[in-house]
């Protein structure tokens, strides 16, 4: 007995199937799209500091509206001390 045998006798399990392999597809992209930012890290030994290639100008997010960034002064001047 094929799946579309079940489905032909059971129409009402074609809405529960679509639904949650829709489900399951959006979450699966939402995890490969995820891996490609630049504040995922996948290989800690060869960059520990990832964060600091991170291009402030560049959106982070998927949706970013009115996004402004400027730099914090304590922070910059910190980060020149350490170097």
């Amino acid at each position: 007995m094929g799946i579309f045998e079940i489905f032909l006798k059971k129409k009402e399990l074609i809405p529960l199937v679509t639904f949650v392999s829709l489900a399951g597809l959006g979450a699966v992209s939402a995890s490969v799209y995820s891996l490609f930012k630049t504040d995922v890290i996948l290989n800690r030994s060869k960059n520990p500091e990832p964060w600091e290639n991170v291009d402030p100008t560049q959106p982070q997010k998927l949706l970013s509206i009115n996004q402004q960034w400027r730099p914090i002064e304590e922070l910059q001047n910190v980060k020149n001390l350490t170097k």
